[in-house]
């Protein structure tokens, strides 16, 4: 099935973004865990603070606790960027190079012009992987960086925001057109293993039927339709039907003629009985 090869693309490429998302994490932890387990640099920052603070324990404390506070919010926000980042460079070097992902290159899938010219090739891949990072990504960083940077109701609508824009992306494949709302903004068509001729019949309309296949071809003006059997039915021009029994004939065909009559304008019918046939011969005289 069409739409399940593309569902099983989406899900390989998404594993990987998990697994670069995976990465920034333990990279991330590491160097939050770096300020904590630094002694010496710890050490000589919270004796400067003291010093400064001009021996106020707490408000020294206090400082030195809002310190390393931000700057583990500031490496995770450098970790979410980053993240976006990656995907966007993946998502763009894949399509401006390969004209796949790697999930749709194992699935036998590829990224196409859905115009008669594939022109600018690096602007559409742009375009797309943009409107695509932005329904699996970006939009649900954006949402994290609120919530750690305190913003939980702000958060909470960039949330929604999210999954609203990722249906708006994802449903429309669900359509007979089988175009995300990337491949609509980018003016691309995902195609392979029969995708294009779905995605063609919805745009530009199903193939005309050849006469004859199905349907009855149109007669041509010169010949006309076939007599109904027992009438006889004025034909198309040039043609006559013979007139079935009992009925006048179409004109150029002359019916039987009763016995002792014939038609005007026809061949003489039969003698009656008893008279010589007009051309026969006079009787010879016998004694």
């Amino acid at each position: 099935m069409p739409k399940l090869r593309r569902a099983m693309a989406w899900f390989i490429d998404f594993a990987l973004v998990v697994a670069v998302a995976s990465a920034l994490a333990v990279l991330t932890f590491h160097r939050m865990s770096l300020l904590v387990t630094d002694v010496p640099e710890l050490a000589t920052r919270s004796g400067f603070d003291l010093l400064s603070s001009r021996g106020d324990v707490l408000g020294s404390s206090e400082h030195l606790g809002l310190s390393l506070w931000n700057k583990a919010v500031l490496y995770v926000e450098e970790a979410f960027g980053l993240l976006v980042l990656v995907v966007f460079l993946y998502q763009w070097a894949c399509l401006a190079l390969l004209g796949r992902t790697v999930g749709k290159g194992l699935l036998g899938l590829r990224v196409d012009p859905a115009g008669a010219v594939p022109s600018g090739r690096a602007r559409r891949a742009a375009l797309r992987a943009a409107v695509t990072t932005a329904a699996d990504v970006a939009v649900y960083a954006v949402a994290c960086v609120l919530l750690i940077e305190g913003h939980f109701v702000l958060s909470v609508l960039v949330w929604a925001v999210a999954v609203a824009v990722f249906l708006l992306n994802a449903l429309p494949v669900l359509l007979p057109a089988r175009r995300s709302l990337a491949d609509r903004l980018a003016g691309t068509a995902v195609t392979g293993l029969g995708l294009r001729r779905a995605s063609d019949a919805t745009e530009y309309g199903p193939p005309a039927t050849p006469a004859g296949q199905g349907y009855g071809a149109p007669v041509a003006p010169e010949f006309g339709a076939p007599a109904t059997p027992g009438y006889g039915t004025q034909t198309g021009p040039g043609y006559g039907a013979p007139a079935g029994p009992g009925h006048v004939g179409a004109p150029g065909y002359a019916p039987p003629g009763a016995p002792g009559y014939g038609p005007p304008g026809y061949g003489a019918a039969p003698a009656a009985p008893g008279f010589n046939m007009p051309d026969a011969m006079p009787p010879t005289r016998t004694s």
